[in-house]
């Protein structure tokens, strides 16, 4: 049966060079962020405070240098045009044009938006997308959810916006907006407006167009114009219009003018640089300003509504973005568009599904889907640019020079990216960008393997090899999983783009090179590596010791015993067409075996507790073992690999050191024998395994705790001349400080390690078969295969969006509100952790990123990977 939102996504071709290479279905998307303010690239500051160098506040009136954001607006693939919602419910003292937050700094918990929007289904071409967001129809308390927050401590939960009042008595709207396009540039665009409140009420829609601003920052730039095509279009160069039907009352909206142009006078008190700045419409519709433009021409422009609904009616509005406009643009074939591609999406979907998939499972797959896609975003950075300060505008303080990212003036960016969170993390981290490029390529491979290949592109990965972290400290470390991801979207695909493979191969032994020459300080095998993403999940930051320390790293060390395997595997595979290759299948081998060496011989295994720990060195090389039961320990299990014996032997006969390393044994068959390889003993997996299995240590109802239980009795203190800290279990939010305080690894269920730990498992089974059993849970007395556990660790963690018996979706906390009222419970919040012991969501809201692993874990469940892929 044909399908064809999968014909569209199977003609995406390979963007050598980005989107813009791509088929015209891919010109459009969901590529407007959340938040542009408060970023790293629009703080000019001297001190590097981004937060408060361009404040929410300042955001409807200061152009964005880099990047737009608006309400679930959609913009070109080069970012040009944009299209956004702006509301405004009568009460408000601004419109409401793009979602609030607490900063860093204001937040108990650092930086966290304050409202509700989500992203309820898309497909990868953009032929279908929803978004939703509920509006109070009251005021909304900016200052209330700031003074709250700000004055309770990191021990307090917490304060949001159901939590003011705001939404009692059901007064709020309920805002759809719906995309379908016809043709690849011609978007039909449905708003609804649903009235939950007791009363008729009125609320002012504003579907506002405008150009990212390119022309205040070079001299002699011509500035595009928007400008009236008839009552019922703006006029966009290109050409383009977006055409606007009546209101439900049958009225033509006005239309409304400005220049996306900084407000300087009320910004800065400096002259002003035109009569209709940004935020022209806002002041103009919100007070009556004469702010915009009567000759009905700018760069921002909006059609205005004014819309009266009754109590629980919902009323209906009709856009079209395409190259001309149409007298018959709003007939029948309107609404024909929308439900032709609602049901494309529906069978896309379908497709995907397993069978025998429960409705509850299926819902997390799609709407998990769902954010993955709305989480493309267009990415403008141009570090050297940056730090020297565009020719027309004042020169940036002189320690910006030195300061954050100087070291990576050949990054140049502009381009789509999957980003963790459209709000919180509007930016790419390279290793969520691995674990978002193994979700996305069952929706999209080709444009997961363009996110594989992007970080591997000279304008992104250092000429020394490294690979830029994340915006706030490009030099920082996040675990080298990019390989492992790699070999996933090419099992995923089919095993059949060895082309992909290659290039992805070829810059990650770069990288690989890089971690060696920088990363192991005294050429040991043992890697530092610093706080590897795991933010504070030991007693010190480990990216920031006290002087003349330095920390030999479990997680580092074995993150680099896995990135060996896997390069190992990809070279081993790439060998079958290009024999030469062999060689540095031996190579990574010999490698893997150095560190599996060096992890036996140091301090980093304690015998006494059957774990793995990191150890302190100090200037004296004493050892200090920091013995805190958390994930660092665990992650020397995914270290394991099994190669069919007789290549076992032909790579081991070239490889020396590997002759003499033990920890190898052989499995299997006659027929089909492996040799398991990895940097734990058999032995020593076992007695990892029983910790991670045990109820009172990581084993929760939804996995996998990061940090063991048994610290909340029992923390973890070190001390030094002059210097203590200390670790406890902590289930939920941070209690510290640490990283900002925005996310807590000393307890909270992550997903993406959950995911590692379920795969390695099944890796296991795929290849140790029935023949070995570990009891589990621990203490019960039940001996199950390593499979049997994979699929009860993926049952744990889907639990987290199935209603329970009482009726409760656990990742929904104990609000009752999205638990129980029919306007919320059933959409869902994709977080970006989780309560150890009771499942709620915590951290950011909009996590899609590497949480909707969750989804790819129903389309792939435990044992139903294809036989291409063993």
């Amino acid at each position: 049966m044909s399908n064809p939102e999968r014909e569209r996504v199977a003609s995406f071709g390979r963007p050598e060079d980005g989107l813009a290479e791509a088929t015209p279905w891919y010109q459009w998307g969901p590529y407007l962020s959340e938040r542009a303010w408060g970023t790293v690239r629009e703080d000019y500051s001297d001190s590097g405070t981004a937060w408060e160098a361009f404040p929410h506040d300042h955001a409807r009136s200061r152009a964005y240098r880099w990047n737009e954001d608006g309400l679930g607006g959609i913009s070109d693939v080069g970012q040009r045009v944009c299209f956004a919602l702006g509301l405004w419910n009568g009460q408000d003292p601004i419109l409401k044009e793009r979602i609030f937050g607490l900063t860093g700094n204001e937040g108990n918990h650092g930086e966290d938006a304050k409202e509700y929007w989500w992203y309820l289904d898309a497909v990868p071409s953009h032929a279908w997308m929803r978004w939703r967001y509920h509006y109070p129809q009251r005021a909304f308390p900016y200052e209330q959810l700031v003074s709250e927050n700000r004055r309770r401590s990191r021990a307090e939960p917490e304060y949001e916006l159901l939590d003011t009042g705001v939404f009692d008595d059901g007064r709020y709207w309920v805002v759809e907006t719906d995309y379908a396009k016809a043709e690849p540039d011609d978007v039909r665009i449905r708003v609804r407006l649903t009235n939950t409140g007791p009363e008729p009420a009125t609320l002012h829609v504003l579907p506002t167009v405008w150009y990212r601003n390119t022309w205040s920052w070079d001299d002699n730039v011509t500035k595009p114009r928007l400008a009236t095509a008839g009552e019922d279009a703006i006029g966009i160069e290109g050409p383009l219009v977006l055409q606007a039907a009546p209101g439900p009352d049958g009225t033509m909206p006005s239309q409304l003018y400005c220049e996306n142009e900084t407000n300087a006078l009320r910004l800065f008190g400096a002259p002003a640089v035109t009569q209709f700045p940004k935020d022209g419409i806002n002041d103009h519709v919100v007070h009556g300003a004469p702010t915009v433009n009567p000759a009905r021409e700018g760069t921002k422009a909006a059609f205005w509504y004014r819309v009266t609904v009754a109590p629980g009616e919902t009323a209906h509005l009709s856009l079209r973005l395409a190259p001309q406009a149409d007298p018959k643009a709003f007939g029948p074939g309107f609404d024909a568009v929308l439900e032709q591609r609602r049901a494309e999406a529906d069978a896309f979907y379908a497709e995907l599904t397993p069978e025998g998939t429960s409705d509850e499972d299926a819902r997390t797959m799609r709407q998990g889907f769902a954010g993955m896609i709305w989480g493309k975003q267009f990415y403008h950075y141009d570090v050297a640019r940056w730090l020297n300060g565009d020719p027309a505008q004042p020169p940036p303080p002189p320690g910006r020079r030195t300061g954050r990212n100087a070291s990576w003036r050949h990054l140049d960016a502009a381009d789509i990216m999957s980003m963790p969170d459209p709000w919180e993390y509007p930016w790419f981290a390279a290793w969520d960008s691995a674990f978002h490029a193994v979700a996305l390529a069952h929706l999209d491979p080709a444009f997961a393997k363009y996110q594989m290949i992007l970080l591997c592109r000279e304008w992104f990965q250092h000429p020394n090899g490294a690979i830029p972290a994340y915006e706030w400290a490009f030099d920082d470390l996040n675990p080298p999983v990019q390989a492992w991801a790699a070999m996933q979207v090419y099992d995923i695909d089919g095993r059949r783009d060895t082309a992909f493979l290659m290039r992805v191969f070829s810059k990650l032994v770069l990288n690989f090179t890089w971690w060696v020459n920088r990363e192991d300080h005294d050429g040991n095998n043992v890697f530092e590596g610093g706080f590897l993403g795991l933010d504070n999940i030991g007693p010190i930051d480990r990216s920031h010791l006290p002087h003349g320390y330095r920390l030999e790293q479990s997680d580092a060390t074995a993150w680099m015993a896995f990135y060996c395997l896997n390069l190992l595997e990809m070279a081993r595979e790439l060998a079958k067409q290009d024999p030469a290759l062999h060689d540095l299948a031996v190579k990574f081998l010999e490698h893997f075996a150095l560190i599996s060496e060096s992890m036996r011989e140091r301090d980093l295994w304690d015998e006494q507790d059957g774990f793995y720990y990191d150890v302190l060195r100090g200037p004296d090389n004493t050892a200090v073992p920091l013995r805190v039961r958390s994930m660092v320990g665990i992650i020397p299990l995914f270290a394991t690999k099994a190669l069919h014996e007789d290549e076992f032997e032909r790579v081991r006969r070239f490889a020396k050191s590997f002759a003499d390393i033990p920890e190898h044994h052989v499995v299997g068959t006659p027929d089909t024998r492996f040799v398991a390889v990895g940097v734990a003993a058999h032995g020593r997996v076992r007695r990892i395994l029983k910790h991670l299995f045990d109820e009172e240590h990581f084993l929760s109802p939804y996995g996998l705790r990061a940090l063991s239980r048994w610290h909340a009795d029992h923390p973890f203190t070190v001390e030094l001349p002059g210097w203590t800290a200390s670790v406890g279990y902590e289930p939920a939010e941070s209690v510290t400080g640490m990283f900002g305080g925005n996310s807590n690894w000393r307890g909270p269920l992550w997903v993406p390690l959950n995911y590692l730990v379920l795969r390695t498992l099944e890796d296991y089974h795929t290849n140790l078969g029935d023949s070995v059993k570990i009891e589990y849970p621990t203490g019960s007395g039940q001996q199950r295969t390593a499979g049997e556990i994979a699929e009860d660790l993926r049952q744990r963690m889907l639990s987290l969006y199935r209603r329970g018996p009482d009726g409760r979706r656990p990742a929904s906390g104990w609000v009752r509100t999205l638990q129980d009222d029919p306007h919320w419970r059933d959409n869902l919040l994709f977080y970006e952790y989780f309560h150890a012991d009771d499942g709620a969501g915590l951290g950011a809201t909009h996590q899609t990123g590497w949480t909707g692993l969750l989804a790819e874990l129903v389309a792939r469940p435990v044992g139903r990977r294809t036989e291409v892929e063993r």
